[in-house]
């Protein structure tokens, strides 16, 4: 979208996060196998110099009370390679050179182990050697015997290399099938969340939103919580849209009547008419009190998350509702009483907009439907398990068989004569009472009627 920043794809995102490690491990086992190759070509061309320095060893002898030797060719044919190394050696008694190169590095024999050969690099003429070297007593001869064969290091070197380049050469070859087969191996894992993708772009083009759960098949673990985190939005979508339509087709419709009624009576009020004036007030003082109960009702059935519950004393809400509703009371010649206990404590978790809301409906409905003389009182008490709020009157009540329509919009029982109402009360009542987790009943009494609800403690 125009001016939100971009992150990168999560097809990059999840190739980079395979090939890193995979070029790490292919970096470490070409070190790792650099040293080993290192290793397996000095051990195994020392062991062709050191079959050469026991051959030429062998022979020496003493003869007549002399050092000799026999230095045979087989043993320099051992050191023969195709990179031609220089193949030095020399043998001394003592510190006195009985043949070969005598500036050829010698050790200090006294450091050396009888018939145990050892190797060392040297430098020599300007170049790399190994040397192979070994120290011999002879019978009648004083001084150490110490021999000593040599070599360039050219062969090994290219052997050494020659195995380096066939391992990079191979782990090259490893990386770049790997990098051939990630990326449809990556198409193919993601295919899923394409198809999600697809379920829901599939929806852009429908006239009417459909918030129905999205069908996009059988999902992998690592998809089905968004899958369901996405569901349960739509539903709440679903929910929210719904009130919205609800709202307005009831508003829509309970407006049309008294909106007729005023249109007639301005047109008669233009013609002279005095008595359209009361009408037109009476008219108003109704839709007001339509679109006061609508509003309500819209906000008891408000979804979404609730905001946290509150402490609510239901005896103080239950005051402030009676002297909000006392002028209405008088007018309708009807007695407000407030039945409570002294002391009594009657605290709930609860919304105070909500306890009011439906303290004053059910006070309002007492009152309307209530006879000329009549009562209506607001009783509480408490057990262990419920704060209970009951209203009362003393009015005709509700035939049995209405019981359950009367929590319906807009259904209206039978009431006094003049008595008129939106049938919207209850069911703000009810709608507002579930979403604190309270119950709502109707009792019948001689005479009039009980609504009661129950606040769990």
């Amino acid at each position: 979208m125009p001016g939100k920043s971009r992150a990168i794809a999560l097809r990059t995102r999840l190739l980079a996060a395979m090939l890193g490690p995979l070029l790490g491990a292919a970096a470490i086992i070409g070190v790792g196998g650099a040293t080993l190759i290192s290793d397996v070509v000095r051990r195994t061309n020392d062991r062709v110099l050191g079959g050469a320095l026991g051959a030429i060893a062998e022979t020496v002898q003493v003869e007549r009370g002399e050092v000799t030797l026999d230095l045979p060719p087989a043993a320099f044919g051992m050191l023969e390679n195709s990179e031609r190394d220089n193949v030095y050696y020399r043998i001394a008694v003592g510190r006195d050179l009985l043949t070969g190169y005598a500036d050829l590095p010698a050790p200090d024999p006294s450091t050396m182990t009888v018939d145990q050969p050892r190797f060392r690099f040297a430098r020599y003429r300007d170049q790399g050697i190994r040397i192979a070297e070994v120290k011999r007593m002879l019978p009648r001869i004083e001084q150490p015997v110490v021999i000593q064969v040599a070599e360039t290091l050219d062969n090994r070197k290219t052997l050494a290399g020659q195995l380096t380049i066939a391992l990079l050469l191979g782990e090259v070859a490893l990386v770049g099938v790997a990098v051939l087969l990630l990326r449809p191996a990556l198409g193919w894992s993601l295919r899923p969340l394409a198809r999600l993708r697809r379920t829901v772009e599939a929806r852009d083009g429908s006239k009417r939103p459909d918030f129905s759960p999205l069908d996009a098949g059988p999902l992998p673990n690592e998809l089905q919580p968004l899958a369901t985190a996405f569901d349960h939005m739509l539903a709440q979508l679903d929910t929210a849209t719904g009130g919205m339509r609800r709202f307005t087709a009831d508003a829509s419709h309970q407006m049309r009547t008294p909106l007729s009624v005023l249109k007639v009576q301005v047109e008669l009020a233009r013609r002279g008419s005095s008595a359209a004036l009361d009408e037109i007030a009476d008219a108003v003082q109704r839709l007001e009190r339509l679109v006061t109960q609508l509003l309500a009702l819209a906000r008891a059935e408000e979804s979404g998350v609730s905001p946290p519950l509150e402490a609510v004393d239901l005896k103080e809400v239950s005051t402030a509702v009676i002297g909000r509703l006392i002028n209405q009371a008088i007018a309708a010649e009807v007695e407000l009483n407030l039945d409570a206990a002294d002391g009594e404590i009657y605290r709930v978790q609860a919304h105070r907009t909500l306890v009011f809301e439906i303290i004053a409906n059910l006070i309002d409905n007492g009152i309307r439907y209530n006879l000329r003389g009549g009562a209506v009182t607001v009783t509480l008490s408490r057990d262990a398990d419920h704060v209970r709020l009951s209203v009362s009157d003393d009015g005709p009540g509700i035939a049995p068989e209405h019981h359950d329509k009367v929590f319906e919009r807009f259904f209206r029982a039978t009431g006094p004569q003049g008595a008129e109402g939106t049938g919207l009360g209850l069911a703000i009542v009810q709608s507002a009472a579930s979403r604190m987790g309270a119950s709502v009943t109707i009792a019948d009494q001689s005479p009039g009627l009980a609504v009661i609800v129950y606040f769990p403690i």
